[in-house]
């Protein structure tokens, strides 16, 4: 059975910071690109970040880039997203997914296409 599973949300006062993990099990994805995307009541599922399978190259959407920084460690086959200077405007479930091509987590025409998908973390970002 694979599936991913992330975690780590939680409610936080803006400002402060939070370190979400997206753990995979059933196969090894040393080898796929991994993103992270949130979804806000109301709103589409939005790109947050992505990165490659070495861990070397790594994207990010306009609204985080600076605050969040996505790692991977491939020999726990996980995939990690540490937030920081949290905004209300990160309020949002937050996502993890793969796939074996980078492209599909960067361009929202490919999102329907994308290999696997997390279940959701709550991000709650307070003023």
């Amino acid at each position: 059975q694979v599936r991913l599973v992330a975690s780590g949300g939680g409610l936080v006062q803006a400002g402060g910071s939070l370190k979400l993990s997206c753990a995979a099990s059933g196969r090894t994805f040393s080898s796929y690109p991994m993103g992270w995307f949130r979804q806000a009541p109301g709103k589409e599922r939005d790109f947050v970040a992505a990165i490659d399978s070495s861990g070397d190259i790594t994207n990010y959407a306009d609204s985080v880039k600076g605050r969040f920084t996505i790692s991977r460690d491939n020999a726990k086959n996980t995939v990690s997203l540490q937030m920081n200077s949290l905004k209300s405007e990160d309020t949002a479930v937050y996502y993890c997914a793969a796939d074996t091509i980078l492209a599909k987590l960067l361009y929202r025409h490919y999102y329907s296409r994308i290999d696997y998908w997390g279940q959701g973390t709550q991000v709650t970002v307070s003023s």
